[in-house]
């Protein structure tokens, strides 16, 4: 018998941007991302490749005026998704983390799924960032993310040069971190995974 995957979704239209979100915890690492920004679809890629979670993402934004608004909707419809996904985060291992090389890059990614949304991000990017992910988005688009997820994430770049490389690690590092987290541990089948009772 098929266990049913978990799955969540989310849908985020606003005067800026349209976006709609797809994510499939028990997945095999597919990914269609349409956001208009290459970057960030590459990124979705990673995200959905190395934590084999099955992610369609589709954004239409303002990109005539910037990326931000599109980025950062983004993030929230994906962070919504996945916390639609957790659903009441009863048999969770919780807790994850991931250290992932980049060529002379190396990031770490720590995550707690315990309910509560937070980011920390240390990286020392460029203003110019990635392909028109600019430097700066990272750490807004890593916070947004956390907070509509209700996930406690510590996120830092401990070396690298180029930027690409950095922001690559980081998110192949959220994405094992996050897999681990999410996985269900048959000992804690039927119950939160936190002496409250309740996430």
């Amino acid at each position: 018998m098929e266990i049913e995957k978990r799955r969540g979704s989310y849908a985020r239209r606003t005067a800026e941007t349209d976006v709609s979100v797809v994510w499939v915890l028990d997945g095999t690492g597919e990914c269609r991302s349409d956001t208009g920004v290459g970057f960030l679809d590459h990124m979705l890629a990673q995200l959905a490749k190395h934590g084999l979670f099955d992610l369609e993402i589709k954004a239409r934004g303002d990109l005539d005026v910037d990326g931000h608004h599109t980025i950062e909707d983004v993030a929230i419809a994906l962070g919504r998704a996945l916390d639609s996904a957790l659903g009441d985060r009863k048999g969770l291992s919780r807790f994850g983390d991931s250290l992932v090389p980049m060529d002379e890059a190396l990031a770490r990614v720590s995550v707690d799924l315990g309910g509560r949304g937070r980011a920390v991000v240390v990286a020392e990017l460029s203003e110019l960032g990635a392909g028109g992910f600019r430097g700066e988005m990272v750490g807004h688009f890593l916070d947004s993310f956390a907070t509509e997820a209700r996930i406690t994430l510590h996120a830092d770049v401990i070396r690298g040069e180029n930027d690409h490389h950095k922001i690559e690690a980081l998110f192949k590092a959220l994405a094992r971190a996050l897999d681990d987290a999410s996985r269900l541990d048959p000992r804690r089948l039927g119950s939160v995974p936190s002496t409250k009772g309740v996430l």
